[in-house]
C-alpha cells in the first residue's frame, strides 16, 4: 500500500509544480502589467501582461487536469481495493452516484435544478444491503439588474445520502428530521415523543402516530442522537416499507484527496471512517436485528 501511495504522491506533486508555477506566472504577469503602467507604457505594460498571463493560465490548466486525472486513477485504483478489504463486497464506482429517483425517496429532500452525485457504493454488511453516494442539490435563482439579467445556481443540499434495505416492512412512513419537513402527498402528522430532548432536537413525522412510537423506542431514539454526534451536519431520516433513507447535509465531498496535502496513512484512515460510517449506522439503529418487524 504504501509504495502505492509514493507512486500517487510523485504523480500529484507533478501536477501541483504545474499549478504553482502557473500562479507565479499569472502574478509576474499582473506586476509587469502594473510596473509598466505606472512608467508611462500601458499599452505596452497591458499587451505583455495578458500574453504572459495567458502562459501562466494555460500551465496552471494543465497542471489542474493533470491533478484531476491523477484523483480519478487513485480512486480507481486505490480507494476501490481499499474499501473491498475494509468491508469485503463492497463496489466503489467513483463516476457514478445514486440516481435522482433514488435521492429522493427519501420524500424529504427538495427537487433540485441542477443535481449531480458521485462516489457510488454499494455491498451488503450483516444482511443489510446499502446504497450510498455524494449528492450536491442546486436551486436556480435569477437575478434581474440594469445590465441585464443574471442566472446563478446556490447549493441547498451538499452531503451524503444512503439507503439501506433489510427484508423487514414498516408500516407506514416515518421520518425523523433535524430540518425541514416531508415533501410528500402522504398524509403525514407530526408526532410529539415522550423525549422532550428528542422533541428539541428533531421533528417527527409518521402517516400512523403507532408506527412512531412503535420504531422510536427510547433505545432508537438515544441511537439517533449518537449518530447525529458523530456525523456534523443537519441529519434526516426516512423510514419507508424495506427502506431506511438517511442523508447527511454536511457541505462535505467525502473520498477526495487534497492539493499540495501529501496522501499518507493518515488520510486513509479518514476515508476508511467514512466508508465506516455505514457499518455505524447499521449496528447503532440495529438494522440487522428484527426489532423492526412485527411479529
Amino acid at each position: 500500500m504504501q509504495e502505492k501511495l509514493n507512486q500517487f504522491n510523485l504523480l500529484k506533486k507533478k501536477s501541483e509544480k504545474q499549478v504553482a508555477i502557473g500562479l507565479v506566472i499569472i502574478v509576474v504577469a499582473t506586476l509587469l502589467f502594473l510596473t509598466m503602467s505606472s512608467v508611462g507604457s500601458e499599452e505596452l505594460g497591458q499587451m505583455l501582461g495578458i500574453i504572459v498571463g495567458l502562459i501562466g493560465g494555460i500551465v496552471a490548466l494543465v497542471g489542474a487536469a493533470g491533478f484531476s486525472k491523477v484523483k480519478r486513477t487513485f480512486k480507481t485504483e486505490v480507494l476501490s481495493a481499499f474499501f473491498s478489504e475494509v468491508i469485503p463486497g463492497t463496489d466503489y464506482i467513483p463516476d457514478r452516484g445514486l440516481a435522482p429517483v433514488e435521492v429522493y425517496a427519501t420524500e424529504f429532500l427538495k427537487r433540485a435544478d441542477r443535481f449531480h452525485s458521485e462516489d457510488l457504493l454499494k455491498g451488503k454488511l450483516d444482511d443489510v444491503d446499502f446504497l450510498s453516494s455524494d449528492v450536491r442539490l442546486e436551486e436556480r435563482h435569477v437575478q434581474h439588474t440594469k445590465n441585464g439579467t443574471r442566472v446563478y445556481y446556490v447549493p441547498y443540499f451538499v452531503g451524503r445520502v444512503f439507503r439501506f434495505t433489510f427484508n423487514k416492512e414498516f408500516e407506514g412512513y416515518l421520518q425523523v428530521l433535524e430540518a425541514g419537513s416531508p415533501l410528500t402527498n402522504r398524509d403525514f402528522q407530526k408526532v410529539e415523543l415522550e423525549s422532550i430532548d428528542f422533541n428539541k432536537k428533531f421533528k417527527t413525522y409518521a402517516t400512523t402516530e403507532l408506527s412512531a412510537f412503535y420504531v422510536l423506542t427510547p433505545d432508537i431514539m438515544e441511537a439517533i442522537f449518537e449518530l447525529e454526534k458523530r456525523n456534523p451536519g443537519r441529519i434526516g431520516l426516512s423510514f419507508a416499507g424495506e427502506n431506511l433513507y438517511i442523508a447527511i447535509n454536511n457541505n462535505k465531498n467525502t473520498f477526495e484527496i487534497k492539493m499540495f496535502r501529501t496522501i499518507d496513512n493518515a488520510m486513509m484512515e479518514g476515508f476508511k471512517n467514512d466508508l465506516m460510517v455505514i457499518k455505524d449506522f447499521i449496528h447503532t439503529l440495529k438494522l440487522n436485528t428484527k426489532i423492526f418487524k412485527r411479529k
